[in-house]
């Protein structure tokens, strides 16, 4: 064999598990894992940082960027997700215009997908087009069964 042919075998035996775990992370929504010394701001938004009242049991926040493809399908699901349990609100939120959030939460890719209490604390992100059951449960999580209904 020629040493292109096992330079290639070697990049695809070390990229494939890479891609195949980066897959299997994409749109699961997990508890944020606080950086060292997080400050207060990187757990939380107010109203002002969404420029949108928050819901009164919780919010869903929604970073996109004009040319990402997943957008649509998250828009989709989380504005379903948003009408279907009273109390909830939507937030979609242009990455490119609103840099100052993206740095201050560490938004790396769109759609960036966040979960938040009626205090505005992040209680679960994605990133990536999330699933619709996974967002109702990671709501389950933050509402309390039974409660306001």
């Amino acid at each position: 064999m020629t040493a292109g042919v096992i330079a290639l075998i070697v990049v695809l035996i070390v990229v494939t598990p890479l891609g195949l775990l980066w897959r299997r992370r994409q749109g699961v929504l997990r508890t944020p894992s606080p950086p060292p010394q997080a400050k207060p701001e990187r757990s939380h938004l107010t109203a002002d940082d969404l420029r949108h009242d928050l819901g009164d049991r919780a919010t869903l926040v929604q970073f996109s960027s004009a040319f990402c493809a997943p957008c649509r399908g998250t828009r989709q699901v989380l504005g379903d997700v948003a009408g279907l349990v009273d109390g909830v609100e939507y937030v979609e939120i242009d990455a490119e215009s609103r840099l100052d959030l993206v740095r201050r939460l560490n938004v790396l890719s769109t759609p960036t997908v966040l979960v938040l209490g009626p205090d505005g604390a992040i209680t679960k992100q994605a990133t990536g087009l999330p699933r619709k059951p996974d967002v109702l449960a990671a709501l389950g999580d933050v509402i309390p069964f039974g409660a306001g209904e």
